[in-house]
């Protein structure tokens, strides 16, 4: 293969994993978003929760009933944190990556010294035959 196409290629395939890698930066930042989200909402039952238990200090069923639906955005909040850390490159991103891997181990055989030097002393000495006007 010539040099250039195999440049081209490799270009393409690296195009290809930076759109990969693209769509799963996106979307583990809006798991981890989410989970911000259910977060902030634990705290907001947590501070609800001290503020109930405070105010009435002996009500035992709304403080733990708190406690179950702060419990609960908390586990959720883990699970998605948890998915959005554990993503990983995708089938096309690994096949992308093996293909630029190839191109460009097959560019630098391609371009061998005497290729690179050849072209070159072809082009020196058809300058030097041309009549100059």
């Amino acid at each position: 293969m010539k040099p250039f196409k195999l440049a081209r290629i490799a270009a393409e395939a690296e195009s290809l994993r930076l759109r990969g890698m693209f769509v799963r930066i996106v979307t583990r930042g809006v798991l981890a978003l989410v989970a911000l989200m259910f977060v902030m909402g634990t705290v907001v039952f947590v501070h609800i929760g001290a503020w109930h238990w405070i105010r009435i200090s002996a009500e035992q069923t709304f403080l733990m009933t708190t406690a179950i639906l702060g419990g609960a955005d908390l586990l959720v909040a883990i699970v998605l944190g948890l998915l959005a850390s554990r993503s990983g490159p995708s089938r096309i991103e690994r096949e992308a990556l093996e293909i630029r891997s190839k191109a460009l181990q097959g560019m630098g055989s391609a371009l061998s010294l005497t290729q690179i030097v050849v072209p070159i002393l072809q082009l020196l000495i058809g300058m030097r035959r041309r009549p100059r006007p």
